[in-house]
This record gives C-alpha cells, sequence and structure tokens, in this order.
C-alpha cells in the first residue's frame, strides 16, 4: 500500500501528460485538417463556380447569335418586307451578341480569350455583309438569298459553332486540371490525417496498456479497501444488531423490573397506609389529610410506574400477541396525544417469529410517537397485511408532513435500520400539508424467533 501511494501520483501525471500531449496533437491536427479542407471546399467552388459562369455564357453568345442567325435567315427568305421593323430587329438581336460576347468572363486565359475575339470578328464580318443586303430589292433578294446563305450564313454558322466548341473544350480542360490540384491537395490531407490516425492509435495504444496497469493496480487497492469496508461494515451491523437486542433486553428487564419490584412495593405501600388510617382517631383530621396526599401520592406513582413498563415492553406482547399490543398503543397514544388512532390488522398467525413482532411494534411506537410529536396530526392509521412469505406495515397520519429527501431525524433512521436489519423494505412518502406513510415490508422467518 504504502509503494502504491509513492508511485501512483509519478503515474497519474505521467498519463495525465500522455493523454494531454495526445489531445493537443490531436487538436492541432484537427485544425489544420478542418482549415485545408474549408480551403479546398472554396477553392472547388471558386473552380465549379467558374466553370458555371464560362458555360453559361457560351451559352448565351450561342443562343444569342442562333436567334440573329434565324432572324437574318427568314429576313432574306421573305419576298415582300412591308416595313423596315425587320431590320430593326435583326440590329437588336446582333447587339445582343456582342452584349453576350463583352459579358464572357474576364479571367479565362489567352487562348480562351482569343477564340472568344475570333467569333466576335466573325460577328462582325457576318454583319458587314448582312449590310450589303438591305439594299436589295424583292426580285434580288429572292434570286441572290439562297446563295448569300450558302456562301455566308452556313460557313459563319460553322465557324461559331466550331470556335464556341474549342472554349468549351478550353474550359472542360481547365476544369480538369483544376480538379486534379484539388485532388492531389486533398491527397495529401489525405495523408496527414492517415499518419495522424496511426500515430493516435499508437499512443493511445501506449495510453490504454498505461491506464489499463494504473487502473489494476487501483482496482486492486480498491478490493482491498472495500474487504476492509465489509468487515467494518459487517462488523457494524452485527454490533447495531446486537445493541438492539441489548435495548430489548433491558427495556424488558427494566419492565419486569418496574412492575415486580417497585409496583409491589408501592402497593404494598399503599396497603400498609389503607391499614394506617384505621388506627387514626376520627377527629383527628390533620393526620387523616396527610395519610390521603400520602396515598394519592403513592397511587399516582403506581400508575406512572405501570404506564412506563407497559411502555417499555407491554406484557400483552408476549402474553395475547401483536394485535393486542398495538391496539393498547393506539389507546394510549390516543389518550396521552389527542390524536385518534385507528388499526386494522387480521389475526396474527401463528408463524409470526417473535423478533418481527417486535420490529413490527417499535415501528409502529416510532411512526405515532413522530406523528404525534412532529406532525402534530389529529388523527393516524395503523395497517396490517399478512402475506404468506411477509407481513405489510402501513402507518399514515394527516399531519403537517415534510420533504424526506431534507430532513431525515434519528427517528426516520432508526426505523429504517431496524427493518433492514430484519431483511425487510422501508419506505417513506411524505410531502409539506399532505401528511406522512410508513411502508414496511417484513419477510416471516422462523431464524432468530
Amino acid at each position: 500500500m504504502r509503494e502504491s501511494g509513492e508511485h501512483s501520483p509519478k503515474l497519474r501525471w505521467l498519463l495525465l501528460g500522455t493523454f494531454g500531449a495526445m489531445l493537443l496533437l490531436m487538436s492541432i491536427s484537427g485544425i489544420d485538417a478542418f482549415r485545408s479542407l474549408r480551403r479546398l471546399h472554396q477553392v472547388s467552388q471558386q473552380v465549379t463556380r467558374r466553370y458555371s459562369a464560362h458555360n453559361q455564357a457560351l451559352q448565351t453568345i450561342l443562343v444569342c447569335f442562333h436567334v440573329y442567325d434565324e432572324q437574318m435567315e427568314q429576313y432574306l427568305l421573305t419576298e415582300v418586307v412591308a416595313t423596315n421593323l425587320p431590320e430593326q430587329e435583326i440590329a437588336s438581336r446582333v447587339s445582343e451578341v456582342h452584349a453576350a460576347l463583352h459579358a464572357f468572363p474576364t479571367d479565362s486565359g489567352n487562348e480562351e480569350e482569343s477564340l472568344v475575339s475570333q467569333i466576335e470578328q466573325t460577328v462582325k464580318a457576318e454583319e458587314v455583309a448582312f449590310d450589303v443586303t438591305k439594299g436589295w430589292s424583292s426580285g434580288q433578294r429572292g434570286q441572290r438569298a439562297h446563295i448569300f446563305m450558302e456562301e455566308e450564313l452556313i460557313p459563319t454558322r460553322a465557324r461559331v459553332l466550331a470556335l464556341a466548341t474549342a472554349v468549351a473544350r478550353l474550359n472542360d480542360q481547365r476544369l480538369v486540371a483544376e480538379n486534379e490540384v484539388v485532388a492531389t491537395e486533398f491527397l495529401g490531407l489525405q495523408t496527414r490525417l492517415s499518419r495522424l490516425v496511426v500515430t493516435t492509435l499508437v499512443a493511445g495504444l501506449l495510453l490504454s496498456l498505461a491506464a489499463g496497469y494504473y487502473i489494476l493496480r487501483l482496482e486492486q487497492n480498491g478490493r482491498k479497501r472495500y474487504l476492509a469496508l465489509e468487515r467494518s461494515r459487517q462488523e457494524l451491523e452485527s454490533l447495531s444488531k446486537r445493541l438492539l437486542e441489548v435495548q430489548e433486553e433491558e427495556r424488558q428487564t427494566i419492565s419486569r423490573e418496574l412492575h415486580d419490584e417497585v409496583g409491589q412495593a408501592l402497593g404494598a405501600l399503599l396497603v400498609d397506609l389503607g391499614q394506617l388510617s384505621n388506627f387514626v382517631a376520627p377527629g383527628d383530621t390533620l393526620v387523616k389529610d396527610r395519610l390521603g396526599r400520602i396515598k394519592a401520592a403513592a397511587e399516582s406513582a403506581v400508575t406512572s410506574i405501570r404506564d412506563m413498563a407497559l411502555l417499555l415492553r407491554p406484557p400483552m406482547l408476549d402474553d395475547l400477541g401483536l394485535i393486542p399490543a398495538l391496539e393498547w398503543q393506539a389507546r394510549e397514544t390516543s389518550r396521552r396525544c389527542d390524536m385518534e388512532v385507528e388499526v386494522q390488522a387480521a389475526e396474527t398467525p401463528l408463524n409470526l417469529p417473535n423478533r418481527v413482532k417486535i420490529g413490527i411494534y417499535r415501528l409502529v411506537q416510532e411512526a405515532l410517537q413522530n406523528a404525534a410529536t412532529h406532525a402534530h396530526a389529529k388523527n393516524a392509521k395503523v395497517s396490517i397485511r399478512y402475506g404468506p412469505q411477509n407481513v405489510e406495515v402501513e402507518i399514515s397520519d394527516g399531519g403537517v408532513g415534510f420533504r424526506p429527501e431534507r430532513t431525515r431525524g434519528m427517528g426516520i433512521l432508526g426505523m429504517e435500520e431496524r427493518v433492514r436489519q430484519l431483511g425487510g423494505s422501508f419506505d417513506l412518502q411524505s410531502s409539506p400539508g399532505k401528511g406522512t406513510t410508513v411502508h414496511a415490508v417484513f419477510p416471516i422467518s422462523d431464524k432468530g424467533s
């Protein structure tokens, strides 16, 4: 024990230091991993947003160009143009194409910017070629429209689509390259986390071994202390049991001595006083008065001694049984404390051990005393129910009540200890203003009867 006491603090501090270092390592690595993952997530979002923005801008350019191209084709194939409204719509459409080209993201590479610039130049060249057709008459449009479409519109359309495809391919290639960079960084983070996991597992294994050894030492010491405490508890239980037995024997002895010795002596005194009064002259009132006062004091002493003897150990508990003793106790409590007590019980079974009878009697006595003294109850009820294996006792009163979790006096502890020593169970329910109920179950056993 002394050696264990000397080494335990060192081992405890070693375990705490190792555990703290492991927690610090895990915390630093976790913070670094969290920051790296957050940065990778931001980069991935940026890559995705850039790719989506470029694709959306390219699709807008193609849609605007397609509408512009369709508008020109419809204009050329129309033989008669009543107003210049189609030419205005075509001009509006080509403005939308230029606006979409100018709205293309500025974070593009040189090659992508060059392709977008080529698309814009192609659209401008088509716009210049289309300006020539505005001066054609209806007959000229009918003759030259198909030739213009084959020589200008279709090649221009094919060129724009080819350039847009090249831009989309560059955008895809850039997405793949950036994703590869993100994947490489993520792989590096995964490698660092793997090393952290391995390091943590090794440190955790070593810490577990050290903690297991320390816990084993503590368990051995705890087992020794538990055995010592168990022996002390058994000795205390044995001592408490013996004290109750001695107390009960002492009460029985004192009760018998009071009844047999003191009671008989006072009874003899009363007889002698009665005989002495016969020898007093009829006219001697002073002596008769003194003898009367002595006789009254002796009768009061006899009554007090009889009550004390009955309270200590009522003979009817041994002579008549448990129920008559409880009924007598109820009557005495009602007489002394101005509290109505009702006893509900059947006949005592023949196999009820003497220790159980005494335990029930003392439990009821203490509960009624508490109800009258502390709870200021005006009524109480004692119920005894017999079963094949146990006896249930319940004492309830209509007193002021209290909080058992806050207030637990020696009387309650004594009742609980007495019931527990008899192998029973004890329960007390109470709350302010709702009275108190004591419930106990005593097993019926012939041991110790």
